[in-house]
């Protein structure tokens, strides 16, 4: 039984082309599909999350970090009353516009953009792949999602207005996105905060030392699991006291979200779209826990010395090849070329979707092709 809150699939604003119904699955489960069967999604295996398969074959990349954002919005959503498949989809599709190389890349490809008065936004880039770039139909171009997974794609980790993206006007600027949608930017951090302390104790990057004196709510269930398993080895106690983490970052946001609807008198989805702010949040409690996660690993792990290399690294290879597509765009793939003389299509545009689309093996294996060992 879903919430009188949730996204009720019978009532979606539908796909830009319409299509028969499917005899056996709903519109959000064909899109969930449509996503996992995309090769931009298949991609995301090949995709940095933090670390670089230097360090180990173990350790998150994008597609795994992405099915973990799926298991706990599934999680959550279900508890809320909320459309679970809807959530699942946008879950999978959340990171399918990130570059190679992680933020690295992110940052490099932005600032390579804005020397052409332009940008790079991960959500919108997402946008052009399910929209364009996949290819997959043959009554269509693109994966012709529901309106809800569309919207969510662009709504899901901040807001944009209509005066700065036209072009987004369609997508209901001027009201807050869907509880399914809220979610996903809050389970992302879960996600990836509590497995990036994994990845970092894993890489020795990390000590266990260093985690429980920064981040004091995973010291305090430290405690508690070596009160209860004395002998266990340093890092089964480690996984009970990630786990408890999980569980307290999951619990507050459910009971915390429905505090907050409660309060605020939702009722409906329309209620949540018209309220003042997005309703989905921690409380101040663990919300405060989880900043000082995030601040904990910004700086012991991300601008870590250990990973500055590889930093360097990524900025400089998607740098250099952008610029060496700028003026040698005869060296485009032949599709790309013909995009570029489109009148809709500026050369950097093009560029930068190249880019953006590669897997972290694909575009070293451009550099030295085009520009010399990496």
């Amino acid at each position: 039984m879903l919430a009188g809150y949730a996204v009720h699939v019978e009532h979606s604003r539908g796909r830009r082309f319409p299509e028969t119904q499917h005899p056996y699955r709903n519109d959000f489960q064909r899109d969930r599909d449509r996503v996992i069967h995309a090769r931009a999604f298949r991609r995301l295996e090949a995709k940095t999350q933090v670390f670089t398969r230097r360090y180990s074959d173990h350790f998150r990349n994008r597609l795994t970090h992405t099915l973990e954002v799926s298991q706990i919005s599934r999680t959550i959503a279900g508890a809320l009353g909320l459309n679970v498949d809807l959530a699942e989809a946008l879950a999978l599709v959340h990171d399918i516009g990130h570059p190679p190389f992680g933020h690295a890349g992110e940052k490099a490809l932005d600032t390579a953009m804005r020397r052409h008065g332009l940008s790079f936004d991960h959500n919108l880039h997402a946008l052009r792949i399910v929209g364009d770039f996949e290819q997959r139909y043959a009554a269509f171009r693109g994966l012709n999602l529901t309106f809800e997974v569309r919207e969510g794609i662009i709504k899901h980790s901040r807001d944009y207005h209509a005066r700065e993206h036209p072009e987004l006007a369609e997508y209901l600027l001027d009201q807050r996105p869907p509880l399914e949608a809220q979610l996903i930017d809050l389970t992302d951090e879960i996600a990836y905060n509590t497995a990036d302390l994994d990845d970092g104790y894993e890489a020795h990057l990390l000590s266990l030392e260093e985690i429980r004196g920064g981040v004091p709510v995973f010291d305090g269930f430290y405690r508690e699991v070596a009160e209860i398993y004395p002998a266990a080895p340093d890092k089964l106690k480690f996984n009970e006291a990630l786990k408890r983490m999980i569980n307290r970052l999951v619990g507050d946001l459910i009971t915390n979200t429905q505090t907050r609807l409660q309060a605020a008198g939702v009722q409906t989805l329309d209620d949540v779209r018209r309220h003042g702010e997005r309703l989905a949040a921690f409380s101040p409690a663990v919300g405060a826990e989880r900043r000082q996660t995030k601040d904990f690993l910004y700086e012991n792990l991300y601008f870590s010395p250990a990973l500055a290399d590889e930093k360097d690294d990524a900025e400089r290879v998607v740098g250099e090849l952008f610029a060496f597509w700028m003026e040698h765009p005869e060296a485009l793939p032949h599709n790309y070329q013909t995009k570029a003389k489109e009148a809709n299509e500026s050369l950097p545009r093009v560029i930068c979707d190249y880019i953006a689309g590669m897997t972290d093996n694909f575009i070293f294996e451009q550099y030295e092709k085009h520009c010399g060992a990496a």
